[in-house]
């Protein structure tokens, strides 16, 4: 059990930082990226999507930025003989640690269905295979076009006008996977799917949510801002099932003083609700405000109520409805704890609520960010400084990539536009997201996979599934900077075409290009590499995607290289697509970039009545399922998405391993087990049996009845079929497992069809929903 004293940042983020750049880079090279990373004529931090604060530092960065930051300058490189020395079916064996940390590709790679070996070749070689695999496909909806958050809005753009013009909509991306659920909740009540709050505002709020996430591991430059709000007086409370020793105290790492002097408080207060009862958790502090309101009118604003919003009295009649006791047990927290939170919303005007993939990613999860938003309309908690709605999200570019068009539900005005300005007719089908991909590369339907970024297998659920499904497709063609288990498995034919990353210098033409990304507050900015490709001739994302657009799509009215050559003539492309984007190239010459336009933060709603919407709560279903534990899967420190840069997590007080599962003393006494014993983890829906093997037990501060592992480890216990209402988010947030003592003779990992289900009736019973 970690102590709570422990404290995030510090000596342990500088000294960690510097052994990883050891390894990678080297430490006078990593000391020279780090300067350029985030600064105003430098790159973007390729790790998360937080801003700059308007006075940068010198060293603008995090721990986890500035690891994911050692292994894109890595000196490391995957060349001929790397490939020639190790077969396919070896790298497979490899653990995803391995695999991250091992190199960066620097060559075409082709894998051809019953060889053993990826061959080399060049990219002229790698497009004209990709032609004619294209030209294979009977249908051109049977290609699906995935996108990971990384992309740039130039890549972006072009990927999805690619997509578009071969006549397809296939367009998921890792949104389906991680905040799907929060734009789906704030376009349903507010109009708009992103948050409403600038990082100013977090420097005015007189308290902040921080609700089912944990910045300390997943976006540590929030902690700096987070210590500012408090040194400004600011209540910073937490609502997570796991104690997080991270959130309660910080060092600031490039602060001389912070690193000797006393560790600077982040959480002021720390609830543990119960896996999955966040919803209950929310309506039983709207039930309170109400109730209070009978007798005190004034904790409701509602001036702001009768101006801006509609469906309040059925909202209040509904809530005050519900029964406060199921509440209370459903989110496992007590009265006094529901009082507390509600006191704090409705003794402040200035509050922000701040979520993550601990909300989007369980059954109710749309309807859970609804009820953050209802608490938020009852006071008037958005559209003022210091107030509002933050969904904090997770990749540098995942909110830019949906600006630009990456969706599989285009809206009529963009597809409009996309006609109006290149001439062509795009397909008006909504297409596949994640989860349906999946689905459908079961059932056949899918031919051809492509990948924009991203590690598509470790980032989905249903491990086996999803890899029988990749591996069923004909042909995959993947565009990456390193090697993962994706490319290792998709397509019985593949392609592997390595990239320029966002750090080296992208010369076209003999210009110097620049691209922008979008921050996870709406602001656009400009981006430069600053060292030379690690491997001459390497081709930057947008080389790629214009050269085989040129040659799958032949003779067209766009023109493919003019965008190959000149960046700036996408953005010229985007702006006449989408208003926001006016006048782009000029205004990304601002170095703090431009602000996209949110109506919400001025108190307009762009709602199909002009007003913000009050979601009226509805009956949940009772839990009558058996189960051990609900499971949460989390990352650990030493991670960035489904990149493993270590195998220690220092502030859980793990070293050296993975197969790792939390349980709370409590729990580990009532299941007859013991701290430190191996376990296998076992998951049931629809008749299904899935199962983790050799996890090892870890005592944790977690609330009891709830467990937690990590992902992609703990993805192979995630049914496909087990999603979020509304968003189609995969369940990985909630999962009902049973824990048995690991049986010795079971593999480790396995590759193949997930066995008959051998459990009772009573202990299938309601293991989660399909949106079918």
């Amino acid at each position: 059990m970690m102590s709570s004293n422990i404290a995030s940042g510090g000596i342990g983020a500088v000294w960690s930082t510097i052994k990883h750049a050891h390894k990678q880079t080297g430490v006078i090279r990593a000391a020279r990226a780090l300067l350029a990373m985030n600064s105003e004529t430098g790159f973007d931090c390729p790790g998360c999507a937080w801003p700059e604060p308007k006075h940068r530092a010198k060293l603008e960065f995090c721990e986890n930025g500035a690891k994911t930051l050692m292994n894109a300058t890595t000196k490391k490189v995957l060349d001929e003989k790397f490939f020639g020395a190790h077969s396919i079916a070896e790298l497979v064996s490899w653990s995803d640690y391995a695999l991250t940390t091992v190199g960066r590709l620097v060559l075409p790679l082709m894998k051809q269905e019953n060889h053993e070996y990826f061959k080399p070749i060049s990219y002229n070689e790698a497009f004209e295979v990709a032609q004619s695999w294209f030209s294979q496909i009977k249908g051109k909806e049977r290609a699906v076009f995935y996108t990971s958050g990384r992309a740039s809005n130039e890549a972006a753009f072009l990927y999805q006008l690619f997509a578009r013009c071969f006549g397809t909509n296939n367009l998921c991306d890792c949104s389906n996977l991680c905040h799907e659920s929060s734009g789906v909740a704030l376009n349903n009540t507010i109009g708009v799917g992103k948050g409403t709050v600038q990082i100013d505002d977090f420097v005015e709020a007189q308290v902040i949510f921080l609700i089912g996430h944990n910045p300390s591991s997943n976006h540590p430059r929030m902690l700096t801002t987070l210590r500012e709000a408090r040194k400004n007086g600011a209540l910073v409370v937490v609502i997570n099932p796991m104690f997080e020793p991270g959130l309660k105290k910080f060092r600031h790492p490039q602060d001389l003083f912070d690193l000797v002097g006393p560790a600077k408080e982040i959480a002021s207060h720390y609830f543990q609700v119960r896996v999955g009862g966040d919803l209950a958790l929310f309506n039983a502090v709207a039930w309170w405000i109400l109730k209070s309101a009978n007798s005190d009118e004034s904790i409701l604003d509602r001036e702001f109520i009768n101006q801006h919003t509609e469906g309040f009295p059925d909202f209040k009649e509904r809530v005050l409805s519900l029964p406060i006791d199921d509440l209370i047990d459903r989110a496992g927290v007590t009265l006094a704890e529901i009082e507390i939170i509600a006191r704090l919303i409705a003794e402040h005007d200035r509050v922000i609520y701040a979520w993550g993939m601990g909300i989007t990613q369980t059954t109710y999860g749309v309807n859970a960010i609804k009820a953050i938003v209802n608490l938020a309309l009852l006071r008037g908690h958005i559209g003022e400084l210091g107030a509002g709605l933050c969904p904090v999200r997770g990749h540098s570019n995942v909110q830019g990539n949906r600006t630009v068009g990456i969706t599989e539900k285009p809206s009529e005005d963009f597809l409009h536009r996309l006609e109006k300005v290149f001439n062509f007719t795009p397909p008006t089908k909504h297409g596949l997201d994640v989860v349906d991909s999946i689905s459908a590369m079961t059932e056949g339907q899918v031919e051809l996979f492509m990948a924009l970024g991203g590690n598509f297998l470790s980032a989905s659920p249903d491990t086996e599934k999803t890899s029988a499904a990749l591996k069923s497709v004909d042909f995959a063609i993947n565009v990456a900077t390193s090697l993962n288990r994706t490319h290792l498995v998709a397509g019985k034919n593949a392609l592997v075409l390595p990239c320029l990353t966002r750090v080296e210098r992208d010369i076209q033409s003999g210009l110097a290009q620049i691209t922008s990304v979008e921050n996870s507050m709406g602001i656009v900015h400009a981006s430069r590499g600053h060292f030379a490709p690690i491997r001459e001739g390497l081709h930057s994302e947008i080389a790629i995607i214009a050269q085989l657009a040129k040659r799958v799509l032949g003779p067209s009215t766009i023109d493919w290289q003019s965008y190959n050559d000149d960046y700036a003539r996408i953005r010229d492309s985007i702006a006449a697509c989408i208003d926001d984007f006016y006048d782009y190239n000029e205004r990304l010459k601002n170095p703090d970039g431009f602000l996209l336009t949110n109506l919400c933060a001025r108190r307009q709603f762009p709602t199909p009545s002009g007003r913000a919407q009050f979601f009226i709560p509805h009956a949940v279903a009772s839990e009558t399922s058996e189960h051990d534990l609900l499971l949460t899967t989390i990352r650990s420190h030493d991670q960035f998405n489904t990149s493993i840069y270590g195998l220690n997590d220092r502030y859980r007080g793990v070293k050296n391993e993975r197969q790792v599962v939390f349980i709370n003393e409590e729990d580990i006494k009532r299941l007859g087990l013991k701290a430190g014993m191996r376990v296998d983890l076992k998951s049931c829906h629809q008749g299904v049996l899935r199962t983790a093997y050799g996890f090892r037990v870890h005592q944790y501060n977690i609330k009891p009845g709830c467990a937690a592992a990590y992902f992609p480890e703990a993805n192979v216990l995630v049914p496909l079929e087990s999603v979020a209402y509304e968003s189609n988010t995969p369940t990985s947030k909630l999962i009902p497992i049973f824990i048995k003592p690991s049986d010795a003779s079971m593999p480790a990992r396995s590759d193949g069809a997930a066995a008959p289900c051998n459990l009772s009736m009573a202990e299938l019973a309601g293991y989660g929903p399909s949106r079918k």
